[in-house]
């Protein structure tokens, strides 16, 4: 039930205008008529979490200054949302909101089964009293979506069914749309895969904005500290997805700042302290092999520096705190808990929070 990264490689950007949403195929789902939206929880202030294996390191996320903590949930058709119940409830026990991130396997979506089935699951984890539910996570690639549906406006019809079940079951439980993987690889959008930038068009375009409270948002591929937007020393140091500043640019902006952005993942990866190298044991991750932990920290603190102040995020979910997992995905390389126990980004955001 933990988060897995892996973005597609962006194609170099061109220096044209940027692309826009082109419509699928007549298939496609089409665009939804225009309706009257269901009122929308107010956002408050800005808020920091993380996502953890469990409440272990429940002192060290409050000492950090987080009053969420996220947790993905796996659904099924047939699955009971009283399976979420036990965690929703010692959150709440310990002080903490609770980000349920809802997915399920991509094949149980196909041709638009089973949307009624996620709806009420998610409406019955708003009645349990979950304070946030992302609904689905990273369409806009077929590991996470049916191969060969891959649309905006496929997704915004899930997404509607969901937000009507979550308000009206409890109008408090904020909903943020799933954030897609953030990429460029495909050069476009398309029923196989889709870029992040085009999927989110698409689905402004579907009316989304009418079905969320918050815009959800990834970046987890950062190596140069969040202020920066140039000099990424990568291949196509130019695309959006390089920087924290460009990504949330990118997705505020096709909203037309009509909503917040919540990142329900944002992390920096570094290898210090984990053995083998990076390169040798995730060589798709490589390009991070050169992150200090005090970068991951610095780079962390700054982030939610940017995002208290500014005007565009009402949510940072850090990913993560205690992940383990030193392989061809190494979540351990993003954890804030490094191997030897210490947490040095633990000061530094605490600094940026004024902690608990």
């Amino acid at each position: 039930q933990t988060a897995v990264f892996e973005s597609p490689v962006p194609t170099t950007p061109t220096a044209t205008a940027p692309p826009t949403y082109t419509p699928l195929s007549p298939a496609t789902p089409t665009a939804l008529s225009p309706s009257t939206p269901v009122p929308q929880t107010a956002l408050g202030e800005f808020e920091m979490g993380g996502q953890a294996s469990g409440f272990n390191q429940i002192d060290s996320m409050r000492y950090s200054g987080m009053t969420w903590i996220k947790k993905q949930q796996r659904w099924g058709p047939g699955d009971k949302a009283a399976d979420a119940a036990a965690a929703i409830s010692e959150a709440h026990l310990k002080g903490f909101k609770i980000l349920l991130s809802v997915l399920g396997d991509a094949e149980s979506l196909r041709g638009g089964a089973n949307y009624g089935e996620y709806a009420r699951y998610v409406g019955d984890l708003a009645a349990l009293k979950a304070d946030a539910i992302e609904v689905w996570n990273e369409m806009n690639i077929d590991r996470e979506w049916p191969g060969g549906e891959i649309s905006p406006a496929a997704y915004t019809e899930l997404l509607r069914q969901a937000y009507s079940a979550i308000k009206e079951k409890n109008a408090a439980t904020l909903v943020i749309s799933g954030a897609p993987a953030p990429t460029g690889y495909f050069g476009g959008c398309g029923g196989a895969g889709c870029d992040d930038n085009l999927f989110l068009q698409g689905m402004v375009k579907a009316g989304a904005l009418n079905y969320l409270d918050c815009i959800g948002i990834h970046y987890n591929e950062g190596v140069v500290p969040p202020p920066q937007t140039s000099g990424d020393p990568r291949d196509t140091p130019d695309h959006y997805t390089r920087y924290y500043q460009t990504m949330i640019d990118t997705y505020y902006d096709a909203a037309g700042g009509r909503k917040k952005l919540c990142f329900t993942e944002l992390g920096y990866l570094s290898g210090e302290g984990y053995s083998p190298a990076l390169a040798e044991v995730a060589p798709s991750f490589a390009w991070a092999a050169e992150t200090s932990v005090d970068e991951q920290a610095q780079w962390l603190a700054e982030a939610v520096r940017i995002a208290k102040t500014g005007p565009h995020t009402r949510l940072i979910i850090v990913f993560n705190i205690d992940l383990t997992a030193w392989g061809s995905d190494p979540q351990g390389g993003y954890a804030i808990i490094r191997p030897d126990g210490r947490c040095p980004a633990c000061e530094a955001l605490r600094a940026v929070m004024g902690g608990r």
